[in-house]
């Protein structure tokens, strides 16, 4: 895997990546569309679990488990894939689409959260597997811990490069991710927790 390399700003928000104006739109979506495709998502599986008979002690450890499997996805996937680059000038390519463009121009406003036309498909596959592990109220429980992990991720996300509030927990988790991208671009995976940091030995450094 290649090294992460030292990230910088760019002087333009945005930048076009694709010749095709249908692929170019589908590269840029609002931070706020992530809500309104897997919220309505999750109240319904919230409605299936509770309906299929699951008592509201397990739902909460059920759906617990699905943000703690979502906060190591999270993790995982942007250490592993986003920052990995494969061979070749295909592969350099294939990396700035994946997750190269965020980093070299990381105030664009229009690409901060993953567009549907990547982010369904992942999670249909998501929930195929997760399908093998668990059935019925449950995996619905399971899912929906998922899906709104997903939905933190991809919000906080932009609020971490377009916000400024002044909670000291936001302004940790704002610090943890400007290091990735300003500092040191192998440390500071997690965007929507520090945890698999700490448990991988990848946080930040403190200044």
């Amino acid at each position: 895997m290649a090294a992460a390399r030292p990230m910088r700003r760019s002087p333009n928000e945005s930048i076009r990546m694709f010749e095709a104006d249908w692929m170019e739109a589908l590269s840029k979506i609002p931070f706020w569309v992530p809500m309104a495709l897997y919220l309505p998502l999750f109240a319904w599986m919230t409605w299936t679990a509770f309906t299929g008979g699951l008592g509201v002690l397990t739902w909460l450890a059920a759906f617990a488990g699905g943000l703690v499997i979502w906060t190591a996805t999270e993790y995982f996937l942007h250490r592993f894939l986003f920052h990995w680059t494969p061979p070749g000038k295909i592969g350099e390519r294939l990396h700035f689409i994946w997750h190269g463009v965020h980093h070299d121009h990381p105030n664009d406003r229009l690409r901060l959260v993953m567009p549907p036309s990547v982010s369904i498909p992942l999670a249909y596959g998501f929930y195929s597997l997760f399908a093998l592990a668990f059935a019925g109220p449950v995996l619905m429980a399971v899912f929906g811990g998922f899906i709104v992990g997903y939905v933190i991720y991809d919000t906080l996300h932009y609020a971490l490069h377009h916000y400024a509030w002044q909670h000291p927990l936001f302004k940790k988790l704002k610090l943890h991710h400007m290091q990735h991208h300003f500092v040191n671009g192998n440390t500071g995976y997690g965007v929507s927790s520090p945890l698999w940091d700490w448990i991988m030995g990848t946080r930040r450094v403190a200044p």
